[in-house]
């Protein structure tokens, strides 16, 4: 049962919390990124989530075709074909879905879920992304009721975000400034919108100083200590302890100590891309520049088939990009802590 049931991907998450670590959620745009994180959970002996972005999703489309649905509709059906020869489990999530590409993206992928569910299948995915920190609070937990009845009804777990996360994804900027911290405000408002799991579950993109992509140290402050005022402001509420299931977005060039916080005031969940995406162009950069008369024809001269043979380089692609999700695996503390 390599890709996850709703009933094994609720267990993941639910061992997560109470075991103090969370699971990478890796980022792919190929299939070829996708063998290598799974090789990199199944090296580290993680159980581990797949993700893909709208972004991502149309490329896996084609250049030309730039369907969303049909980039990650390929996308799920192949990972559930390769995924059973990787003794790990997985779950697959599509990420960031902003307002504008809600009819795009994740309401017609959560159709094609409620239909095979009605067949007695599983979902297509276990988990959906709506990111509503463009828009106001208000309107954002408006569409998020609206999207977790319909996600329950499909046996997916909802995830959404409060809160802004700085930098650029996708083609969507976050400013840097006060709004990179979710307040106790926020959470209660949230709480009480979509409640804490018995209108259908879901995970909690709480910002505490997150960005996208990579900055210089002292570039962007994180504070951890936002997502306990939280949890302890809706907990006393509730009566519930660590009532939120917790996702790090904007992750890359954080100092171990805060991820290992984080995870302690209970995230689950932690997107890594940035990192995965050097990790695997890397190796390629190398292969070209060690095999620069190879894999060109300098000169007029024939250059080496087997330089420019995507395989060669790819391997090595693969190779990298494992190793950092297997690097992840043990900076969550999930290594080790498989299922099965």
């Amino acid at each position: 049962m390599p890709i996850a049931t709703p009933e094994v991907y609720a267990e993941m998450l639910d061992r997560a919390k109470a075991g103090g670590f969370a699971y990478p959620a890796i980022n792919v745009t190929s299939s070829q990124t996708l063998n290598a994180a799974l090789r990199g959970f199944a090296e580290a002996e993680s159980d581990g989530i797949v993700q893909v972005s709208t972004g991502g999703a149309e490329f896996l489309s084609g250049a030309t075709v730039k369907d969303m649905v049909v980039g990650a509709s390929a996308l799920a059906e192949y990972a559930r074909v390769v995924a059973e020869k990787y003794p790990v489990t997985v779950a697959l999530h599509t990420d960031h879905c902003p307002k504008d590409k809600l009819d795009g993206f994740m309401r017609p992928l959560i159709d094609i879920s409620l239909e095979r569910v009605s067949k007695g299948l599983d979902p297509l995915f276990q988990s959906h992304m709506w990111d509503g920190s463009a828009v106001p609070l208000e309107e954002n937990l408006e569409i998020a009721k609206e999207l977790i009845e319909k996600c329950a009804r499909a046996r997916i777990i909802m995830e959404m975000e409060i809160g802004v996360v700085g930098g650029e994804e996708d083609g969507v900027v976050g400013e840097i400034n006060e709004k990179l911290y979710t307040t106790p405000e926020d959470a209660l408002a949230t709480a009480e919108a979509v409640g804490l799991g018995e209108k259908g579950r879901y995970l909690l993109a709480a910002t505490f100083g997150n960005v996208h992509g990579v900055y210089k140290p002292g570039h962007v402050k994180l504070r951890p200590s936002v997502l306990k005022e939280i949890q302890e402001a809706v907990g006393a509420k509730y009566g519930k302890d660590k009532p939120f299931d917790l996702v790090f977005h904007g992750g890359s060039g954080s100092a171990l100590e805060e991820i290992h916080e984080a995870i302690s005031y209970g995230v689950v969940k932690m997107n890594v891309d940035t990192d995965t995406q050097y990790a695997f162009t890397r190796p390629v950069a190398d292969h070209m520049f060690r095999n620069y008369d190879g894999v060109l024809k300098v000169d007029g001269d024939v250059g080496n088939k087997k330089a420019y043979d995507p395989r060669s380089y790819g391997k090595a692609a693969e190779a990298g990009m494992a190793a950092r999700v297997a690097e992840a695996c043990q900076n969550l503390k999930s290594a080790g802590t498989k299922i099965s």
